[in-house]
């Protein structure tokens, strides 16, 4: 029986993968913030872990219970959403601390038992506007798309230890919380020279139709872990596909 371990299970995407995958046998370790074992039902093939991706010492100590894994999937990150000229320079580090920083600490942390056991599947989802880049997004897509050329070169090098390393883009899910936690790190709101920018962005936001479901990320990922001869980046949602196939 295989093991995964999915960081910001506590909701959303994250939320989906680890019970995708322990509807599918796997033994599961969920990891959040602040553990609470009430998202998921109860298995005896689950742990809830405590997490901060941002905090060496709770990385540390959450691979050490977690013991041997066969697939990390670092969904764990937060949102952002204004011009760059209303973006403070600490929410800015902010999100590189957790989407980026986060996931190549994560990262690191495995690696030493993937190299040893010759085997091993690394997971990062990012984000589909890393395929086509959208206004008020400029810091969190920066942020993704260094995990983008991180995971590509880092497939590279782990070749040898035959070691795999994958990439999930999902685009917009308004399902998740991505909008609830870009809001709180925009309380000052958008700068006023960029209201008309800010109106058209929301408004065809409102007339989208196609978006992705938690559904289609959990499904990607568990292809990522399971199927070797997949590619390197796998699209997730109607309207990732949609720009892929523009």
């Amino acid at each position: 029986m295989k093991t995964v371990l999915v960081t910001g299970c506590s909701s959303g995407f994250g939320l989906e993968i680890a019970r995708y995958f322990l509807d599918r046998d796997w033994k599961v370790i969920a990891t959040m913030r602040t553990p609470r074992a009430d998202v998921l039902p109860r298995s005896e093939r689950l742990r809830v872990l405590a997490l901060d991706v941002t905090d060496p010492a709770s990385i540390r100590h959450a691979m050490e219970t977690a013991g041997p894994i066969d697939v990390l999937v670092n969904n764990a990150g937060i949102g952002m959403l204004n011009a760059l000229e209303g973006t403070p320079m600490n929410i800015a580090r902010e999100l590189f601390e957790t989407n980026t920083l986060g996931t190549i600490a994560m990262t690191q942390a495995v690696l030493p038992q993937f190299r040893r056991r010759k085997a091993g599947v690394i997971v990062n989802v990012t984000s589909s506007v890393t395929l086509r880049s959208l206004p008020l997004l400029s810091v969190y897509t920066a942020s993704k798309a260094a995990v983008n050329a991180f995971t590509e070169s880092l497939a590279l090098e782990l070749k040898a230890f035959q070691v795999r390393v994958n990439l999930v883009l999902p685009g917009r899910s308004p399902e998740t919380r991505f909008g609830e936690n870009a809001r709180a790190r925009m309380q000052a709101g958008f700068p006023e020279p960029y209201a008309d920018l800010v109106q058209s962005v929301f408004t065809g936001w409102e007339k989208a139709t196609a978006v992705t479901q938690s559904l289609d990320v959990a499904e990607a990922v568990w292809r990522a872990a399971n199927e070797p001869a997949c590619p390197l980046r796998i699209v997730a949602g109607a309207d990732a596909l949609a720009l892929v196939e523009a």
